[in-house]
């Protein structure tokens, strides 16, 4: 009986505290175009672990799936931020986010509204 206890108990404690292989969640990043798109999924997609990225431009939002066990959100932000794109978790260096073409540069309100623009130019 004390085995049939035991191994009950490891099974339990193994589940509790087994780690998701597709793990989903989203974060924001700030970017303004198709080019910051590209440059966002594919940093997060270089992140080891991450499996599928989708960031949209309207909403800012990065779709990630993920395997727990070689990853976590904080690396995918800090990869994220290295090639000059902001999360909320981590801000991207002034270095790093001047190295990313002058189009999008999105923490210049004239280039924000150039991107609006051009949206509404588009309907």
């Amino acid at each position: 009986m004390k085995k049939v206890i035991l191994i009950f108990t490891l099974l339990v404690t193994t589940l509790a505290f087994a780690q998701d292989k597709n793990k989903k969640a989203s974060i924001e990043v700030d970017g303004v175009c198709g080019m910051c798109k590209e440059r966002i999924e594919k940093a997060a997609i270089r992140t080891k672990g991450v499996k599928s990225a989708v960031w949209s431009v309207d909403t800012h939002e990065l779709k990630l799936i993920f395997d727990e066990r070689k990853t976590d959100l904080t690396k995918i932000s800090k990869g994220v931020a290295a090639v000059g794109h902001d999360t909320k978790e981590i801000k991207a260096t002034d270095e790093q986010y001047h190295s990313v073409h002058a189009c999008c540069l999105y923490r210049d309100e004239d280039v924000k509204k150039d991107h609006e623009k051009e949206k509404q130019d588009g309907q």
